[in-house]
């Protein structure tokens, strides 16, 4: 059956896209997360994958075009299969209009049953769906709301920080008006286009709204849930408050919990059945959750001795667990990398490179006036150095395609507290060791404080990860597609080594490069690693 892939919101504050590359024609197979298209935000050019398989039939907008978020971009399909009703449908909806008012007419009883079932959305009303913040995220996470229901929102108004895969984004308002609703609370996460909140004039009525199927804009099965939801409570418990869980025990006995108190509690591995709730009707609210302290166990009764030898003192605990959800960070970097692993080759070649010249090369640059520079600086800039003379290793692998890329920007993978992030420099072998340093010390402490955008994660063709600082002497990485290679950088280790036959105390780094068979071979591996280690061990020749 055919899919109608619709332009994505790519950003906050995208309302309309340009397609600034196809990279596949009519006619082409399509596999999911092959790369359809480059689309051109208000921020950021930006690949557009595809999370549906089949034959590309059809392209709505070609390349240079520009159209609004949701507008008809493509239809994947089966190959052969008739479109003509979705594109007369995309194409054409003022004759669609028109023939559901014949059939009104020709159908009255129907038409009248069908608009009992649904509601026109009230003027002024808007309904907020979740945003597609990154072009790689399929949900999002409420991280906080910076609004509650009953505030005044005005255009432009933060309403929430929203957790993506990537970062933590703020999302703004594009309409004033009343918070009347809100689809997902804090810490809950929700699929993209699932109704986010509501806003509208003070006073309107959106049970209706929740309960029905509006006829423009909030998708059906969006919103039924919500009233049925509320319909079952209230049978269930009518004195308690709206926004309070009914939770079922083993022995059957109900327990009454605020959505945030039930969360909390999952997280801590608390019994609801041992909490006494402070609420209304003994309901259990966060408080109660988090100032819950289990009652002490009994200790186990001493074994009594047998016979001449005294008792085994054997250790006496309880084992515990703790699931902890896993963020959309995780999540995605459990997706891309097992994605990488499994159908990219991975070959690795190590080398050890003499660090002698580098650490005396360092110490007269860093003596220069407003001069910093560290050694993993070092590394990448030879690696961009590197990277021009080895164009082979500066590619992405496309299936029927290899691509070559002709600019060279390299990804520093850098750790931050939820997983790992790989801030881009754009155009490496264009920057000097300072301009390196400086920007790779900005781009790691965005990625520290979550401020690091979209754009600044894009782009890169080849990418270094080191752990040195840490100790760690050689590693092997996965490589970050869609990279044909990663660079993996150990610890600067002081040791005996043979220098023109004498051993003397010498310094050594090892380099491990991780490499996609598909698109590199082993020869032209360990010929970027030859001259790699040319460009670390002579650091002058980077300064040309």
């Amino acid at each position: 059956m055919a899919i109608v892939i619709n332009m994505p919101r790519l950003s906050d504050t995208m309302e309309e896209g340009t397609v600034a590359k196809w990279l596949k024609n009519v006619g082409d197979k399509v596999e999911e997360g092959d790369i359809l298209a480059e689309i051109e935000t208000d921020k950021a050019t930006m690949e557009f994958e595809s999370f549906n398989e089949g034959t590309l039939l059809h392209i709505g907008i070609q390349e240079g075009d520009g159209a609004p978020v949701d507008t008809l971009l493509a239809i994947i399909g089966e190959e052969g299969e008739d479109i003509s009703a979705l594109l007369n449908g995309a194409s054409a909806p003022e004759a669609k209009a028109e023939e559901k008012q014949e059939e009104s007419a020709a159908e009255p009883e129907t038409v009248a049953s069908e608009a009992s079932e649904s509601v026109e959305i009230p003027e002024g009303v808007e309904i907020i769906k979740m945003p597609r913040l990154s072009d790689t995220m399929e949900e999002g996470t409420i991280a906080s709301w910076l609004k509650k229901v009953g505030d005044k929102v005005e255009e432009g108004d933060i309403l929430a920080e929203i957790e993506t895969d990537k970062a933590t984004m703020e999302f703004e308002s594009f309409y004033s008006g009343t918070l009347l609703y809100i689809g997902t609370q804090e810490g809950e996460s929700s699929p993209v286009d699932v109704i986010l909140a509501i806003i509208g004039p003070e006073g309107t009525d959106v049970d209706a709204l929740l309960a029905s199927k509006p006829s423009s804009a909030a998708p059906k099965a969006a919103a039924a849930a919500p009233k049925e939801t509320a319909k079952t409570e209230s049978k269930a418990a009518p004195s308690a408050p709206a926004e309070t869980k009914e939770v079922v025990a083993n022995d059957g006995q109900r327990i009454f919990v605020s959505p945030l108190a039930k969360k909390i509690a999952s997280e801590k591995g608390v019994n609801l059945r041992d909490v006494t709730g402070s609420g209304d009707n003994g309901r259990i609210v966060k408080k109660d959750v988090e100032n819950f302290v289990p009652a002490p166990k009994a200790a186990a009764p001493a074994a009594k001795a047998s016979g001449a030898g005294a008792p085994l003192a054997l250790p006496v605990g309880e084992e515990s667990v703790e699931d902890v959800k896993n963020n959309q960070m995780r999540k995605v970097i459990a997706k891309r990398l097992g994605e990488s692993k499994f159908t990219a080759p991975h070959y690795y070649l190590n080398i050890e490179v003499d660090m002698d010249n580098a650490k005396a090369s360092r110490v007269q640059i860093n003596s220069l006036p407003d001069t910093k520079v560290s050694f993993n600086d070092m590394v990448v800039k030879a690696c961009a150095m590197a990277l021009r003379k080895h164009p082979q290793v500066n590619t992405s692998w496309n299936g029927d395609t290899t691509r070559y890329n002709h600019h060279i920007s390299v990804g520093v993978a850098v750790a931050v507290e939820d997983g790992l992030v790989v801030p881009v420099l754009k155009f490496t072998d264009q920057m000097g060791l300072s301009q390196i340093g400086a920007s790779v010390r900005d781009l790691a402490g965005k990625a520290r404080t979550k401020k690091l955008t979209p754009a600044e994660m894009e782009g890169s063709t080849f990418t270094v990860s080191n752990l040195g600082m840490f100790g760690v002497e050689s590693f092997t990485s996965i490589i970050n597609q869609p990279n044909s290679a990663i660079l993996s950088v150990g610890a600067i280790v002081e040791k005996p080594v043979v220098k023109d036959g004498q051993i003397v105390v010498g310094n050594t780094m090892k380099l491990t490069l991780a490499c996609d068979h598909r698109t590199v071979d082993g020869a032209t591996g360990a010929q970027f690693l030859q001259t790699l280690r040319a460009f670390i061990e002579n650091p002058v020749t980077m300064l040309a």
